[in-house]
């Protein structure tokens, strides 16, 4: 079977089922086994001096580690690849998180950011809805491209070794890629690289956005917010979200109790949002999803 043919059948499994609780609460999830590792290498070599150059070292030794072991799944046939790509797909997942908090702003603002504080980094406590309603529409935005789009992109490359790869990178990226004093060496690798395999994949999931609002009229708009996010890549599919719903995203927003004050994208769209705009937001993350869906799919019939 195909790489593609695997990746389809994959993108439907992991939208069907998701993440099914009675398995994950029996067996630890592949994303925790690879935390625990970055996890613990962190804890062992994020000391002392040349913290740089360990943090390079560790990021390659698990990215080897990865490989090697996505080379030994595959040995094992299609259906593994199927079952292994599905599960670090993570799409219904997503989207179940992003509604949770339009349904928690539904019941009330306190529900609202106990909902959004699962799924984003921010400070969390005195959010308003509309800033409630942004956060969880830009971290929908964001990581479509981190959950979905970008291991199907690196599945499609480089089958289960690509994807397993960039999924320990981006997993060492959450948590060391920071910019804070016991980060900012020892992370620097780890960041750098999610960068430059995330750039094509955050490029590819904004053309998708826009492409499920039709044409895609405000694509230069889109690109030139995007070049204002502090991230190289997370502003693409998220300037590309906020033209697709015309709402006002990004802003300025607190972290460890310090306001920092980002450009609005899309500064003429509504800033006044809530559980609405993020019903709107999942329907195009449905809609984006379905297109590459068909793109895959395409590719799977034609090779």
């Amino acid at each position: 079977m195909t790489t593609t043919a695997v990746l389809t059948l994959a993108l439907v499994l992991d939208a069907l089922l998701g993440e099914p609780q009675w398995l994950w609460a029996r067996l630890p999830h592949p994303a925790v086994l690879m935390g625990r590792l970055v996890g613990g290498a962190e804890k062992r070599f994020n000391s002392g001096t040349n913290r740089m150059v360990k943090g390079g070292a560790v990021i390659a030794a698990l990215v080897a580690a990865m490989l090697l072991l996505g080379q030994a799944l595959a040995q094992l046939g299609w259906v593994v690849e199927i079952l292994v790509c599905a599960v670090l797909l993570a799409q219904k997942s997503l989207l179940d998180h992003v509604r949770a908090v339009a349904t928690g702003l539904r019941m009330s603002p306190a529900a609202g950011r106990a909902a959004v504080a699962m799924i984003v980094s921010r400070d969390t406590g005195d959010m308003t809805p509309s800033a409630v309603a942004r956060s969880a529409i830009e971290s929908g935005a964001e990581n479509l491209c981190d959950g979905v789009i970008a291991p199907a992109f690196w599945f499609v490359l480089g089958g289960l070794p690509g994807l397993l790869a960039y999924k320990i990178v981006n997993t060492a990226d959450s948590m060391i890629g920071y910019r804070t004093d016991r980060f900012e060496q020892f992370g620097k690798a780890a960041a750098r690289l999610d960068d430059l395999l995330n750039w094509l994949p955050a490029r590819l999931t904004a053309v998708l956005i826009a492409l499920s609002d039709g044409i895609p009229r405000h694509w230069r708009a889109i690109a030139a917010d995007a070049r204002l996010h502090r991230s190289p890549n997370a502003g693409w599919p998220e300037a590309a979200m906020a033209y697709a719903i015309n709402v006002a995203l990004a802003g300025p927003r607190a972290y460890d109790g310090v306001m920092q004050d980002f450009a609005w994208v899309n500064p003429a769209g509504s800033k006044h949002i809530g559980a609405l705009a993020i019903d709107a937001a999942a329907s195009r993350l449905w809609q984006a999803w379905a297109l590459f869906l068909v793109a895959v799919l395409t590719l799977a019939t034609l090779l």
